[in-house]
This record gives C-alpha cells, sequence and structure tokens, in this order.
C-alpha cells in the first residue's frame, strides 16, 4: 500500500531554470569567443553535475557554491569577461520564485495522500519558493540536509529515516531519470517518471507526461482523484 508520495521539486513541480540559462549561455558567448550557446551549455552542465557527484559528506559544497565555481570555470573556458557572481544571481532569483507548472498545482490541490519534497537544491532556497507558492509539504528533504546529491542514496535514505516508511510504501516523482528514476529505485522505492517532453521511455519505466496523470499509474489503480 502506498502511504506518501517523495516529490522532486525542480522539473517537477516547479520550472527549472533553463530560461534563466539561455540568458546566461547568450551572455557569455557575446561577451567571449562567441562559441554556440548549446556547446557552452553543454560544457556548464557537465562541470556541474560532476561537482555535484563529487560533494557529498566531509567534502559538501551547497549548490549556490557549486553554481558559483562550475560558472567561473565556463567564463574561463570560452574566455568571457563577465561576472560569475552577477549572472548567477538571476539564477538564484529564479530558484526562489519558480513558476509553478499547471499540472502539479492541480495534482497537489486535489491530492489527499501525504507528500513530502526530497530535492537537490540549498534548504533555503527552496523553502523560500514553497512559501512563494503556498505549498504544504508534510517535510522537506535536501541535499543540503543529506550532504549529498540524487541519485546517490543518502538523500533518499535521509527521507526514508526521517518519514519512518518503508521503500515499497513511497512512490517518488521526479522528471530526471538518473537522478530521480535511477537514484531511487536503486532502494527499492517505487517511481513515475514525469516525462513532459515526450522523450522515449525506457523499460521498465513508468511514465507519465503531467501530474495530473500520476492516479492512472498502476499504484493507485483503485484510487480517484
Amino acid at each position: 500500500m502506498i502511504k506518501a508520495l517523495f516529490f522532486d521539486f525542480y522539473g517537477t513541480i516547479v520550472h527549472e531554470d533553463g530560461v534563466v540559462i539561455d540568458e546566461i549561455t547568450n551572455i557569455i558567448s557575446s561577451t567571449g569567443d562567441g562559441a554556440e550557446k548549446s556547446i557552452i551549455g553543454s560544457y556548464w552542465w557537465k562541470i556541474f553535475q560532476e561537482a555535484c557527484m563529487s560533494s557529498f559528506g566531509d567534502s559538501f559544497q551547497t549548490q549556490r557554491e557549486l553554481e558559483i565555481k562550475s560558472l567561473e570555470m565556463t567564463l574561463r573556458k570560452f574566455g568571457s569577461n563577465a561576472s560569475a557572481e552577477k549572472l548567477s544571481k538571476r539564477m538564484f532569483e529564479h530558484w526562489r520564485k519558480p513558476p509553478i507548472f499547471e499540472d502539479a498545482a492541480n495534482f497537489l490541490a486535489l491530492c489527499d495522500i501525504p507528500y513530502y519534497i526530497v530535492s537537490n537544491i540549498d534548504t533555503d532556497d527552496i523553502m523560500a519558493a514553497i512559501h512563494y507558492h503556498n505549498l504544504a509539504p508534510v517535510m522537506v528533504f535536501t541535499s543540503e540536509d543529506a550532504k549529498s546529491y540524487k541519485p546517490r542514496p543518502e538523500l533518499f535514505e535521509t527521507a526514508l529515516k526521517e518519514t519512518n516508511m518503508k521503500p515499497q510504501e513511497i512512490v517518488h516523482i521526479g522528471d530526471s531519470l538518473n537522478s530521480d528514476v535511477k537514484g531511487a529505485s536503486n532502494l527499492g522505492i517505487n517511481t513515475i517518471w514525469i516525462n513532459r517532453n515526450h522523450k522515449e521511455i525506457p523499460d521498465g519505466v513508468i511514465a507519465v507526461t503531467g501530474c495530473t496523470d500520476i492516479f492512472n499509474t498502476p499504484f493507485f489503480s483503485s484510487v480517484k482523484m
């Protein structure tokens, strides 16, 4: 029996920072060597992800710290004289006041199953965003709490321990196949992939195109909205 839902936040409940990243990569291109925005964005994302995966335990660094450092490396790589502090400020502003997906807002307003947030983000930023949208999760678990980033197990383990629930009693819902689906599945947690971009669905993955379709999955075949 499913007792609760774990929700990823950015990209699942609220919009990711894609628009902001597009703005920043455009600035880097125009103030640097003119590289294509897609190349800049790919490089930035790669080194940021690598930094997250090596950041855990005693070596943990916050999302803000890693974002600024990866942005500084990207500016140097592409010869830009733009300010990492000024560019990252726009991103931090987005994290605190991100637009919400309409399907997610509708689902959370109607859902009577307890839900928790499990997110790769700094605690203060996500709490500001939750307050901004008047959301009411039972609890919020962040990478800053666990000193680790998904898909590593520590964040999920922290959430399971604090909720005193077993993996089979939970469904984790997120937009990332790697961080959310793989990360949670590795601990035996049920998963649902939010596949808004209609990408190819890997074998064995339960996917929906929006949060309002969650109750159409096998986990909730006997539950009606």
